[in-house]
């Protein structure tokens, strides 16, 4: 029963959602808020990308079709079918919510539960290392170029204001990390419980800053019980249609078991890591929160069902190779036989 439910960082949050409903921020406390969730993104970014191995980022180059195959799933396949589903059911949904799903389908896959679930499965490790690493690094850039395009941000403000945003606040300190580890990469290393608390209390301070203004301006009373149970009706048709497309996509390329699973799971994930520092630097204010409700969702949902995938690819595994030492042991019990005739 433990798949089904929310995991821990899910768990905080929901209650940081909670506490952001009871007890928003306001005043001077959320100015404060603001400045500390924009100073918590820039250090999470730092963090990301000083633990990115530049040798998992170009062992890519070995496998091209299959990371090529994982990063259009990511950033084609995604949005086009979200911007299918919003064209079949554009009513089914408020356009703030639709707005919601389409930012979902920029963002780049997970880092580790894409490797998780690839090594539960008795995946290609290696191959998934790279392919989630090099999508995560791909979406600091693409992400905020497919949030135009599909959500026609360039009219809400000023194009070049909003890349700068982008390069001062993720791309710079994601590069300053990544050029300091030569030097702080062993000491992230050996302090992981550190790091992991500041990169998800980071994230924690954004949705509470996010949902405090949203909560300031009656976010809840624009969303009834029905719109958040269609909500999550849509994530699960975008994530099933993608993980079908995938797992039936791999095998008519006729790709080895090894790399099916690496497309699978790395292709279907989207980052709520990610996705929670960029939407609070695209979306000021409320609209941050609107957009996180979709990805939360999201996040959980996929979670939830790759658990179950994985499991059972790693069942299927194991099945054969059972098979395939009881094939061997009746070889070998059936050779003295003939060798007597």
């Amino acid at each position: 029963m433990k798949r089904f439910l929310p995991d821990r960082f899910t768990q905080l949050l929901i209650c940081t959602v909670l506490l952001a409903t009871l007890l928003p921020a306001t005043g001077r406390f959320e100015e404060f808020m603001h400045v500390a969730s924009n100073v918590a993104i820039s250090l999470l970014f730092f963090l990301h990308g000083a633990k990115l191995s530049r040798e998992a980022a170009l062992s890519g180059l070995k496998q091209p079709r299959l990371h090529l195959l994982t990063l259009a799933s990511t950033f084609i396949l995604f949005p086009l079918l979200g911007l299918a589903l919003k064209a079949a059911v554009p009513d089914l949904l408020t356009p703030q919510l639709w707005m919601g799903v389409l930012f979902v389908c920029t963002l780049s896959s997970t880092v580790q539960s894409s490797i998780g679930f690839t090594s539960i499965a008795r995946g290609n490790v290696p191959a998934a290392i790279c392919g989630a690493t090099a999508s995560n690094l791909l979406g600091i850039l693409v992400t905020p170029l497919l949030v135009t395009l599909l959500l026609h941000r360039h009219h809400e403000g000023s194009g070049l204001s909003q890349v700068l945003s982008i390069l001062l606040q993720l791309l710079l300190p994601f590069v300053l990390g990544n050029l300091l580890r030569p030097w702080i990469g062993a000491w992230i290393n050996r302090h992981k419980v550190i790091v992991n608390v500041v990169d998800r209390g980071g994230i924690l301070l954004s949705v509470y800053a996010a949902f405090s203004a949203a909560v300031a301006q009656g976010i809840w009373h624009l969303f009834p019980p029905t719109q958040l149970a269609l909500l999550v009706l849509v994530n699960a048709v975008l994530l099933g249609a993608v993980l079908l497309i995938t797992t039936y996509g791999a095998r008519a390329l006729k790709m080895p078991r090894g790399d099916e699973i690496v497309l699978v799971f790395c292709g279907s994930k989207k980052s709520l890591a990610s996705g929670i520092p960029i939407a609070s630097v695209l979306f000021a204010g409320s609209g941050a929160a609107v957009v996180l409700l979709p990805i939360m969702l999201f996040h959980q949902m996929q979670l939830m069902l790759c658990a179950v995938l994985a499991r059972r690819y790693a069942e299927q595994q194991e099945r054969s190779e059972q098979g395939g030492a009881a094939d061997a042991d009746a070889d070998t019990g059936a050779a003295p036989a003939g060798a007597g005739r």
